[in-house]
């Protein structure tokens, strides 16, 4: 196969919210299309119409353009498959269905639902499994696409074949017959994909490992069409932190939109799920999408499953925001400041971000460390008698230390950082203190925060009447 044939595709469901290991999924084989001058299509199966949700589609599509995941073929774009929703390909798996029926390997399922539970109710009564085929009717009737089509599987029972993740695979086990397309019209996972997979030409199937004890399925599949399969790429669980088990809802994972909402950027996300249980052989954690284009590779994604890390994520996203331009970042945060920040001028919220920057670790974090800048904060000394350092002073000697500082500031002409840092230097010599005792005390006279950007960066951008009317305020509530 030529890098110039490779195809690639995403192929959600629409029945929620996209998840992580979704996305991860999506990654995969975008890096791989675009390493080789290929196309990354995106099909939509929505052939679960009870499990159907609507706007779902809209959001899966959204968060692919905000992770910059753009395809050459699919919803909105269009192609030379099109149409790239299942639901609009009913006539496509009808003459495919029609195929085999010709050839003896499917017929119309002749049975109510209640017979085959029937069925099943026997099975289990004798103690033995439920399998379709030893119900096979003997003469079915004519299949018109009003009842359910069943697969004639073949009485093989070993599977071998390769995967590009996790290598030579065998199955021994015998395929029982299953259903191709629904009475509805619609088809199957297990037909469907198939059919779409082979028609628009796609070179690497790239799914989850939940899919790999179904492939002996499809192998008998594509051997009744007579088709070729794609190359097989099953990636490895996302666990939760533990590692015991997959990630999932109830473990508390969150959708991408949450965490866009939550102030991750796209570039921090990208660089984070394409990491997740690959690497290039080194150290290396920041990857650019021009980078990780270069260097990924299936054979580097490891076999076992990959824990989720939170705290991973959110120091990468730190890292990204402090890799931004203050342009860029202004505008990212737009809609991430305090009630009191998003109102204020816009020249003085550029001189507040520049400050913060640093201290981001997402872009949420914005009005916690940045709110006291333009409004007047509640003094709040029941914090500084929580501070361990802070309460082995007395009230009195806080007091003390707080006019001292406000004394020494009072006198500066010059109010830049240069000129603040020096005052500050001489304020601790004074007080004979360390800079947690002295520098937290008029930190959180000003700000009443537990976190702020630097102190004298800080005191310069509030300027010296602010300052001193702060430092003054706090005295007062203190005594």
């Amino acid at each position: 196969m030529t890098a110039k044939s490779t195809r690639t595709r995403f192929a959600p469901s629409p029945t929620g919210y996209i998840h992580v290991g979704n996305v991860r999924s999506a990654i995969y084989p975008w890096l791989l299309a675009r390493q080789n001058g290929g196309q990354f299509i995106v099909r939509i199966e929505d052939t679960d119409r009870e499990r159907f949700v609507e706007g779902a589609t809209e959001l899966i599509l959204d968060t692919l353009k905000w992770l910059g995941l753009e395809w050459d073929e699919g919803p909105e774009v269009g192609g030379p498959y099109a149409p790239y929703f299942q639901s609009e390909r009913r006539e496509t798996y009808r003459v495919w269905g029609q195929k085999l029926v010709d050839k003896g390997l499917a017929y119309a399922d002749p049975y109510t639902t209640a017979e085959i539970e029937a069925f099943r109710v026997a099975a289990q009564a004798q103690k033995r499994p439920f399998v379709y085929r030893h119900h096979r009717p003997e003469n079915p009737p004519a299949w018109d696409g009003t009842q359910a089509l069943r697969f004639k599987a073949p009485d093989t029972t070993h599977y071998e074949w390769e995967d590009a993740v996790m290598g030579k695979l065998s199955a021994n086990e015998m395929v029982d017959d299953f259903i191709l397309i629904k009475s509805d019209g619609l088809p199957t996972y297990n037909f469907g994909h198939i059919i779409d997979d082979t028609e628009m030409h796609i070179s690497h199937a790239i799914r989850g490992l939940e899919y790999i004890a179904s492939i002996p399925k499809y192998l008998a599949l594509y051997d009744a069409l007579g088709l070729k399969h794609p190359i097989f790429a099953c990636l490895p669980h996302i666990m939760r932190p533990d590692g015991r088990k997959k990630l999932g809802k109830r473990d508390g994972a969150k959708s991408v939109t949450e965490y866009r909402q939550d102030g991750i950027l796209p570039e921090a996300m990208f660089n984070f799920l394409a990491t997740l249980g690959w690497n290039d052989g080194t150290t290396q954690e920041i990857f650019t999408k021009d980078e990780l284009i270069a260097k990924f590779s299936l054979d580097r994604v490891q076999r076992s499953g990959a824990r989720f890390d939170e705290k991973r994520l959110l120091w990468m996203n730190g890292q990204w925001i402090r890799s931004l331009s203050l342009d860029d970042l202004f505008e990212r945060v737009r809609d991430f400041w305090g009630e009191a920040g998003k109102t204020a001028n816009p020249a003085y919220q550029k001189q507040v971000l520049a400050l913060a920057q640093d201290r981001l670790k997402t872009l949420k974090d914005l009005p916690a460390v940045s709110e006291f800048f333009f409004c007047e904060p509640t003094p709040d000394w029941s914090m500084i008698d929580d501070n361990k350092q802070l309460a082995k002073l007395s009230r009195q000697q806080q007091i003390e230390f707080l006019e001292i500082a406000h004394d020494m500031l009072s006198t500066l002409n010059d109010f830049s950082a240069d000129s603040i840092q020096n005052c500050l230097n001489n304020f601790l010599q004074a007080i004979e203190q360390k800079p947690v005792i002295g520098f937290s005390l008029i930190r959180f006279a000003l700000t009443w925060t537990q976190f702020s950007p630097d102190l004298n960066k800080s005191i310069a951008i509030l300027g010296k009447d602010k300052t001193l009317a702060r430092l003054k305020t706090a005295i007062e509530a203190g005594k």
